[in-house]
């Protein structure tokens, strides 16, 4: 699903990074502590202002079942968390509270982001809280409200939007407040952003509900229709990690895993590269799609400066090898996969911080 440019009156307004008097800083403050996120589906960062990145861990919480109570006092969040994904006994439900870049789960989210923001402020309790948080482009007022309210509840006293391809543009050193335009393709754990960012804002874009945990999805399913066997999500994740790529590539490449046969026994089969690859193209053919889309209806006027600034990849999914060369050859325009692709949207969130007047937007 390919959601549109879309705009509502009543919709919460996310900032421009564009403002009055050029970019804006202040001095640090002991009673204040600046955070960036990343709230992603698969992976949640954090950039703390004058540190950088802090924390990245996986989107997960371990709960008791059938209630909100976080495991382990509270702490069986992210890494610890993901650990137990189906190993967990009847009385423990390990959740994961995004789905497709959207809050599926309030009260699972804000434990998640209570737990993130509290160790980042645990020498500064006192302190006030102002957060920086990056939103899918495109959803819904419904849902920009649920992340700003969740946010808020978690400990945060003070929040802004930022929508995420800015974010991973802004991170990944690109000069968003040039007129020129570029293309941003942030391909996350539940959807991919693609926009065309110009003026420091974003002047078309779509975001394509297929990223990383679609591919993982993918590997899983294909396993099981083509052997036979039922792979857990860590193990596909290993598979489209260790093997998977966008073009050919270590065609020779190979890996056993072990599952569920059809008999209900453990098996071990051998998956090669090819298999991956097989698996991970319908993925990214919708992936493909988006970016066609976001192409064809862009401007005449914008247009024209893709030709020469091309396509800059960056999400988990910017590590898949060689997904470079197929959006290169698919759209004949130059694609660079940005550094640390991954931390692109936390770095960009942090580096927004320096240009919000905290007091007109509070």
């Amino acid at each position: 699903m390919v959601t549109p440019l879309a705009t509502s009156p009543t919709s919460p307004a996310i900032p421009s990074a564009r403002r009055e008097g050029g970019w804006r800083s202040w001095l640090d403050s002991p009673f204040q502590v600046d955070i960036g996120i990343d709230l992603g589906t698969a992976n949640t960062l954090v950039y703390l202002r004058g540190h950088g990145i802090v924390m990245d861990e996986p989107s997960v919480v371990a709960v008791t079942r059938g209630s909100h109570t976080v495991l382990n006092d509270g702490a069986a969040v992210g890494l610890e968390a993901k650990k137990m994904l189906g190993k967990t006994s009847y009385s423990v439900d390990v959740i994961r509270p995004l789905r497709e870049g959207v809050i599926a789960n309030f009260p699972i989210t804000e434990a998640m982001l209570r737990y993130f923001i509290s160790r980042v402020k645990a020498r500064r309790m006192f302190s006030q809280t102002r957060v920086v948080i990056a939103i899918p482009f495109g959803i819904t007022h419904a849902e920009m409200k649920a992340v700003y309210n969740s946010t808020m509840r978690a400990g945060a006293d003070k929040v802004h939007l930022i929508e995420e391809t800015l974010a991973a543009g802004l991170g990944s050193g690109l000069r968003i407040d040039d007129p020129t335009a570029n293309l941003v393709v942030d391909i996350g754990g539940g959807t991919t952003g693609i926009s065309v960012i110009s003026v420091a804002d974003i002047a078309f874009g779509a975001t394509v509900r297929c990223a990383g945990d679609h591919m993982t999805d993918a590997v899983s399913d294909f396993i099981r229709e083509r052997y036979k066997l039922q792979i857990g999500q860590q193990t596909a994740e290993q598979l489209k990690i260790e093997l998977g790529s966008a073009l050919p590539q270590n065609e020779h490449a190979a890996m056993q895993i072990r599952g569920q046969g059809e008999n209900g026994r453990p098996a071990t089969i051998e998956v090669s590269a090819d298999d991956v690859r097989e698996a991970l193209r319908a993925p990214l053919h919708k992936i493909l799609r988006g970016i066609d889309w976001v192409l064809e209806n862009t401007p005449p006027e914008l247009s024209a400066d893709l030709v020469d600034r091309g396509i800059l990849v960056t999400g988990g999914g910017a590590l898949l090898p060689r997904i470079d060369d197929l959006i290169s050859d698919h759209t004949g325009l130059n694609v660079t996969v940005a550094d640390d692709p991954l931390t692109c949207v936390a770095r960009g969130a942090g580096a927004y911080l320096d240009t919000i007047n905290w007091q007109r937007s509070s």
